[in-house]
């Protein structure tokens, strides 16, 4: 297993907005990442600065080159463009984080 961690920022007024669309997350999303390996995704939001934190726990051996093309992704992407600081491809803007403690 792989564990990514990352975060992102949700942009002032969408705390609701974001969690709402995440509740209602796409069926043909969640069955995308599942088939190629994330079997297990948190997302954290720090309220006071609007720092989201994701989670991301990978099946060994996943390959998720070229995720980032596939059609069902993009459009989430661009779903989530107007509530998130994201990247001129509508991607998030992501900074990975460095792991320094896991305990088992």
């Amino acid at each position: 297993m792989k564990i990514k961690a990352f975060k992102m920022e949700l942009l002032p007024g969408y705390e609701a907005e974001y969690k709402k669309r995440h509740d209602e997350i796409w069926p043909e999303l969640s069955k995308l990442l599942s088939e190629r390996g994330v079997y297990d995704y948190s997302i954290f939001l720090d309220e006071e600065t609007l720092t989201l934190f994701g989670v991301q726990k990978i099946k060994e051996g996943a390959n998720l080159t070229g995720l980032s093309e596939e059609p069902i992704l993009r459009k989430w992407w661009d779903y989530m463009s107007d509530i998130m600081k994201v990247n001129d491809d509508n991607s998030p803007v992501e900074k990975p984080l460095k792991e320094v403690f896991y305990m088992k």
